[in-house]
């Protein structure tokens, strides 16, 4: 029996490129079929129809326009390639947490309040539902975008290109 050769690095063809309908279908899946479930396994029908509505509709939304952002017409934003993958994806995911909840909250108490739309038990539970949905959306879409493209390369200091071709301030007069 031939040996197999293991590799732990990333393939030779590189990572998958980041297709955008691919992500928004998973995001709008994913969340359907783990909350649909969970509904359907401890008898609670208001989550189960959640799952296929705020949820999984809140997770594709976002994942449509934080991937569309973050595209950028296929050239990235500078800004968005040159801060750390984690970086990037805490600060993403705090706006659109932010925006999440805000909506989340308009539609809870002042639709309600300011408009014929009745105060129904579905509309609280978007408090919730909709910064959830936001924050896993924004976390997966963006990691998955930040592993497809390549990081800038950055540029020496002043400082340090004397020193990578071995000149230094110490040793520059002795020659």
């Amino acid at each position: 029996m031939p040996a197999t050769k293991h590799r732990s690095g990333p393939s030779p063809a590189g990572p998958r490129p980041f297709r955008l309908w691919l992500e928004v279908l998973t995001a709008y899946a994913a969340p359907a079929l783990t909350a649909g479930t969970a509904g359907v396994l401890t008898h609670q029908p208001d989550l189960t129809l959640a799952a296929c509505t705020s949820i999984a509709g809140t997770s594709a939304a976002v994942a449509l326009l934080v991937g569309t952002w973050l595209r950028h017409g296929g050239r990235p934003r500078p800004w968005t390639t040159a801060l750390p993958r984690v970086a990037l994806t805490v600060l993403l995911a705090i706006v659109t947490v932010g925006t999440a909840a805000g909506l989340g909250w308009f539609a809870a108490q002042w639709l309600p309040a300011h408009t014929p739309v009745p105060a129904a038990s579905w509309l609280e539970r978007l408090r919730i539902d909709l910064p959830v949905s936001a924050a896993l959306a924004t976390t997966i879409v963006t990691l998955r975008w930040r592993s497809t493209v390549k990081a800038p390369r950055t540029r020496p200091t002043p400082a340090a290109a004397p020193a990578a071709a071995g000149k230094t301030p110490e040793n520059e007069g002795t020659r």
